[in-house]
């Protein structure tokens, strides 16, 4: 079993700038790739961004490319999503999650995932 707790959410306008952090406790996680979803209201959960178990490559949807980046820190059993130039379309509750596998297309899916954290929520106003 792995337990996942999410911080950094909160209130930020447009332009601005918040960075996430997931830590794990259970089991390892460092041989399983790791990624973000958010779900809007009356919206179904979205892929945000994903990394490999190694961390040195990223998955990004269109959506968020070249302004949100996923890195991970093994030893602290954590990963990140650093996400700048924030719009009011990217509102939503941010999601970390353990893969069911290292790597591969299927973390762009919540069908690639075993374990999900409670959420935390970003609020960009414009």
């Amino acid at each position: 079993q792995v337990q996942l707790v999410e911080s950094g959410g909160g209130l930020v306008q447009a332009g601005g700038s918040l960075r996430l952090s997931c830590v794990a406790s259970g089991r390892t996680v460092s041989t399983y790739g790791m990624g973000w979803f958010r779900q809007a209201p009356g919206k179904e959960r979205e892929f945000v961004a994903a990394n490999r178990y190694t961390g040195d490559s990223g998955y990004y949807a269109d959506s968020v490319k070249g302004r949100f980046t996923i890195s991970r820190h093994n030893a602290k059993r954590t990963v990140y999503l650093q996400m700048n130039g924030l719009k009011p379309e990217d509102t939503a509750v941010y999601y970390c999650a353990v893969g069911r596998s290292a790597y591969g297309e299927n973390l762009r899916f919540p069908a690639g995932y075993d374990y999900w954290g409670q959420g935390t929520q970003v609020t960009v106003s414009s």
